[in-house]
């Protein structure tokens, strides 16, 4: 299982630390801002087109998602 989290910075080196203590631990892989405001926006993006295939979210035509672009 993966895990992400959001940790304040002054606790992550306290946090690191008792992670590499855990066996069960397997890896580690800090995650730079960039990529988390990536993931970030492709589960949300994931999300919206789960709730749109339900019926519970209109989808904007493709010509009026084209002119904001």
């Amino acid at each position: 299982m993966k895990l992400l989290l959001d940790i304040k910075d002054d606790k992550v080196s306290m946090l690191m630390e008792l992670l590499k203590e855990l066996r069960f631990v397997k890896k580690i892989t800090p995650l730079t801002d960039a990529k988390s405001d990536l993931l970030q926006k492709i589960h949300d993006a994931v999300n919206e087109m789960n709730l749109i295939k339900q019926g519970k979210l209109v989808s904007k035509p493709l010509k009026e998602f084209l002119n904001e672009l």
